[in-house]
């Protein structure tokens, strides 16, 4: 009753200040609501009108100031344990051409985090639960006065979980997760290629506190092919052509995905010519469209003759005579080519 107006009839004016002080800290102090408050956002929390802000959120109110200031400094008071997502995992898989094109079930060993199953993933010994955080009473957040702004901030001693454990699981040490090795079945869909990605649902690390896992990403990697070479849908190949069914026209038979068919030579066929074999390519794994096989002819010069063998290319090209650019237009073209230059350097 110091302050009361009655007893200062000399300094009335500034003793109904200090008294109206008095009697608001004591409302503050007599309400756990109104304390609660101020406890969390100091004067701010109780000065709206006499009415405090709800109790709750001093800034309440649909798209009020508690959704900027709980963006910026990490919300109001929640008991809600922090949650984190499993991390995503990563695998390279390695494929012959043949598994890539054709598909195929792959099954895969990965190192990985799962969840404890002594303690469900909690982290705390069977039979005893997380005991309430004594630095932030079990909110998980902690003020921290700078200036004119009351900022929160996930404890310190409990990380933002508002529990500690006290009689952490013997098994995962209170981490709630164990390190396991998973064997996996990874379904490789027909007609996929180099740097082709296939996500896993859920088969990443456990998230912490019961958060749901991660996911698993293989990345596809195909191995080069002996004869085949791979772009986009279509393959390619170099196939050998002897040089008698490479002048007389003939058949020869060319490798595909699916075994040996035969391609139809037409005469006077020069190296480098590309034949293309309709649907002998891949599917391709998004459209489904299907791709080309596409030969490529070289002539192969022939090799260990015998003397008779000599003498008849001999005779051959004697026969030919004068007439040689009727029969290699292509070299006598050259030739013409090779004499027209030097022709005009000397002109």
């Amino acid at each position: 009753m110091k302050y009361h107006p009655d007893r200062n009839a000399g300094d009335k004016a500034g003793a109904e200040k200090k008294f109206k002080e008095v009697r608001k800290a004591y409302d503050i102090i007599s309400d756990p609501q109104k304390r609660s408050a101020y406890d969390q956002f100091g004067h701010a929390g109780v000065e709206q009108g006499g009415q405090g802000f709800g109790g709750g959120n001093p800034f309440g109110g649909a798209g009020g100031f508690g959704d900027i200031f709980g963006d910026i400094f990490g919300g109001g008071r929640s008991n809600r344990s922090q949650v984190f997502r499993g991390a995503d995992l990563g695998y390279e898989l390695n494929l012959d051409l043949e598994k890539a094109i054709s598909g195929d079930s792959i099954t895969i060993e990965i190192p990985t985090q799962v969840s404890c199953d002594d303690c469900s993933g909690n982290g705390t010994k069977k039979g005893s639960q997380p005991s309430k955080c004594g630095t932030c009473d079990g909110v998980g957040q902690v003020r921290m006065q700078q200036g004119f702004f009351s900022i929160q901030q996930p404890c310190p001693k409990c990380q933002g979980n508002g529990t500690v454990i006290t009689d952490p699981c013997p098994k995962c040490h209170g981490g709630g997760r164990n390190a396991k090795t998973k064997t996996l079945s990874v379904k490789v869909p027909p007609g996929v290629d180099n740097g082709d990605r296939i996500r896993l649902s859920g088969e990443g690390e456990a998230g912490e506190n019961g958060a749901p896992p991660g996911d698993l990403y293989v990345q596809v990697h195909v191995r080069e092919h002996d004869i085949f070479k791979r772009d986009g849908n279509n393959l390619y190949c170099e196939v050998p052509l002897s040089f008698t069914t490479a002048a007389l026209g003939g058949e020869l038979e060319v490798p595909t995905l699916d075994g040996k068919v035969k391609l139809k030579i037409s005469p006077e066929t020069q190296t480098g010519r590309m034949f293309r074999l309709r649907g002998k390519g891949v599917k391709s794994v998004r459209s489904g469209a299907m791709g080309d096989l596409m030969c490529k002819v070289v002539v192969e010069t022939p090799v260990n003759l015998s003397s008779r063998q000599k003498e008849l290319l001999q005779e051959l090209e004697e026969s030919m005579g004068k007439a040689s650019s009727k029969h290699s237009p292509k070299a006598q073209g050259f030739f013409d080519g090779v004499k027209k230059f030097f022709d005009d350097l000397t002109n």
